[in-house]
């Protein structure tokens, strides 16, 4: 069977930052740049991501574009003999359904609170903390939320890559730039618009702990690229040879981070017209902004917006995984597209109920650490998995017991564009993956 490829480069860009892009960048990024003091908090970030997350990037763009299939057969082409790194196929594969367990409860929680705004549920001006626990306390509502989410991600799935992901994914992703200008030029116009670029934008060593802000900078320019697992594997098995990959990783982390930055233009303003708390943690999307666009002249709408930009930033994540998912399947079991939605749907549908029961029935269930089920998926996927597979992609990109430096750098190559040099290698094989253990240790 043919393989299926991206229809246009503009497509691929769209779809790949579309799975980069996610509640990471609009939920994580904010209140993290907030906790950490802002401005020098986005210059370091900055820093890490071209230096870190890009290159782990272009390695796995470059395994999928060379192989031509997903991860688990990806590695038995281009490993040598008697090699094992196919090992990490099968959990990468399980690190995607493990996200995916949380990962689309949350995303219910998005598409919910959009219609939350859209059906007025906001305008008696209820307190947005009992609205958020009111939810949580629902297992049905969440459930509906969720599964929703799920089957309408499969159903675009379903249709293919040109006809489903690709084109859904342009038409979100477009639509998910157009909210951002409006999002960014209703906040310059709020009162506190002065004092809350100010506090985002410019650096002030008196407020913040220098360590602190170099870990939580690299920690989340590292995991905002989702690399890892394979996400972007994929992507890399359907795109052209026209430009390098380094080239396209550019492009992928700029649109990526453009949408990071330009939430925090949404946030601090309103949070410094209001009198907000910057640094309140996760409750700033859900118990904390609710409150401050129901103070705001027009609030149903500009809530509505917002929570329609988060829908589609966590949506456009969760459909890239799935076709990953559903690939991957393909690929590696000889199943159809049909029949690997099918299966797929079901498993998600089903595994998925633990986290939402995880907030009522199953409240007392704790796991790592006296964490809930939620917080412990998202701390084995992004303080275990994620560093972890980040890990073994780039040795096997460097070393000669794995593909190989030069193997690597020829097809990262292929192409118009900047070429990976041969002095990075050193830097590749030594200097990121011990700043990626460093990571790890500081999650532990």
């Amino acid at each position: 069977m043919k393989r299926e490829s991206f229809k246009t480069r503009i497509g691929f860009i769209l779809v790949s930052a579309g799975c980069a892009v996610g509640i990471g960048n609009v939920w994580r990024f904010p209140f993290v740049a907030g906790q950490n003091g802002g401005g020098l908090f986005v210059l370091v970030y900055l820093l890490f991501l071209f230096i870190l997350a890009l290159p782990v990037l272009t390695m796995e763009l470059s395994i999928g574009r060379k192989s031509r299939t997903s991860i688990l057969k990806a590695y038995k082409k281009l490993e040598k003999k008697n090699t094992y790194w196919h090992l990490h196929g099968y959990l990468a594969l399980l690190c995607n359904y493990l996200l995916m367990f949380y990962y689309t409860t949350v995303s219910g929680w998005m598409i919910a609170y959009f219609f939350k705004f859209l059906n007025g549920t906001f305008s008696a001006k209820p307190s947005s903390t009992t609205v958020f626990s009111t939810m949580l306390n629902n297992p049905l509502e969440m459930t509906i939320w969720m599964a929703a989410i799920v089957v309408l991600g499969f159903f675009v799935c379903s249709k293919g890559l040109q006809n489903g992901l690709e084109k859904i994914s342009t038409i979100m992703m477009s639509s998910l730039l157009l909210l951002i200008i409006i999002l960014v030029g209703h906040s310059l116009f709020l009162p506190g618009v002065k004092e809350g670029l100010s506090f985002y934008l410019l650096p002030d060593l008196s407020r913040i702990d220098l360590k602190t802000v170099i870990t939580s900078a690299m920690n989340q320019a590292f995991f905002t690229l989702s690399v890892g697992c394979a996400s972007m594997e994929i992507f890399g098995s359907y795109m052209s040879k026209e430009k390098t990959l380094l080239s396209e990783g550019v492009k992928i982390c700029l649109l990526d981070t453009f949408v990071a930055i330009a939430a925090g233009f949404i946030i601090f303003p309103a949070c410094f017209s209001f009198g907000v708390e910057v640094n309140s943690g996760p409750s700033l999307i859900f118990i904390t902004l609710p409150n401050i666009f129901m103070n705001m002249k027009g609030g149903l709408l500009w809530g509505g917006l917002f929570f329609l930009f988060m829908t589609f930033a966590s949506f456009s994540t969760i459909i890239a995984v799935f076709e990953n998912i559903i690939s991957t399947c393909m690929d590696s079991f000889n199943l159809s597209r049909k029949k690997a939605v099918i299966i797929n749907c079901l498993i998600i549908l089903v595994f998925s109920l633990p986290t939402i029961l995880g907030y009522n029935i199953l409240g007392e269930v704790k796991l790592i650490g006296e964490r809930d089920i939620l917080d412990s998926l998202d701390y084995l996927v992004s303080n275990i998995l994620l560093p972890f597979g980040s890990i073994i992609f780039v040795l096997f990109c460097t070393i000669s017991y794995g593909w190989g430096f030069k193997s690597y750098m020829k097809e990262a190559n292929i192409g118009e564009g900047i070429k990976v040099k041969p002095w990075m290698k050193y830097y590749f094989m030594i200097i990121i993956p011990i700043l990626i253990l460093f990571l790890m240790i500081s999650g532990f």
